[in-house]
């Protein structure tokens, strides 16, 4: 990879990040943060979360740390992990695969080999059916290139893992590992474009579009309807 293709990607980066996961989080999750039908509310624990989070328990409270986590926790990882494929897609076109239960293949600039490669978001991603899944999926395509007469092998099979380190990945991830390569973070993107240092450059280069971003109002907005809401369900105080 030359400066200007690395320079492009990171650009790409930028544009992906501000255009598909920061208009989707402020214009469509902080929407459905402020219904309360969007909530399963715990009846034991949200009075105390409230006092614990402001010292009261009113509905700008409640409303407040029920918001709150969500918006700045399960909302954005859940919009970020689902949008996984397409940011690889616009980061490196052309390595979409054409593979049942493959997301991308590529050219490992380590060893040079051609992989087989399932997205995944981060470390704590999967769950117990997912390994089986995936599991399934890598056997296919190494029966499918026995029968080709295809020179594919347990390595070239891989779980590719776009954020976190080694020592995080959960214990789904580490069944997986025992057969096929689990690759994280900062080595995934190393194999992937030949950059050993990509990752923190990638992860200086949606830094600064967050840098663009003050959410603070859409937050207020999401709490303050919520908090109308939860006051017209329970006039009376008895949440």
């Amino acid at each position: 990879m030359n400066e200007f293709q690395r320079e492009q990607i990171l650009e790409s980066a930028k544009s992906f990040f501000r255009d598909e996961i920061v208009q989707s989080h402020i214009h469509k999750a902080c929407k459905r943060a402020g219904q309360l039908s969007e909530y399963n509310i715990n009846p034991f624990l949200f009075k105390y979360l409230a006092n614990f989070l402001t010292g009261n328990d009113s509905p700008k409270s409640i409303a407040r740390a029920l918001v709150l986590p969500r918006m700045l926790g399960s909302s954005i990882n859940t919009s970020f992990g689902m949008r996984i494929q397409r940011l690889i897609s616009t980061l490196f076109e052309g390595l979409g695969s054409t593979t049942s239960g493959i997301d991308i293949e590529f050219i490992d600039a380590v060893d040079g080999r051609r992989k087989y490669c399932q997205l995944k978001a981060g470390p704590n991603t999967i769950n117990h059916d997912d390994v089986t899944t995936i599991t399934n999926h890598f056997n296919g395509v190494r029966h499918l290139a026995r029968t080709n007469n295809l020179n594919v092998g347990i390595n070239d099979m891989i779980v590719g893992v776009i954020y976190g380190e080694e020592a995080e990945l959960s214990s789904h991830y580490r069944r997986i590992s025992h057969t096929y390569p689990v690759v994280i973070g900062k080595d995934f993107w190393h194999r992937l474009t030949g950059k050993e240092d990509f990752y923190f450059e990638l992860i200086d280069a949606i830094g600064d579009v967050a840098l663009e971003v003050d959410g603070r109002h859409f937050l207020e907005e999401a709490i303050t309807t919520l908090a109308k809401e939860i006051q017209e369900k329970y006039p009376d105080n008895n949440y």
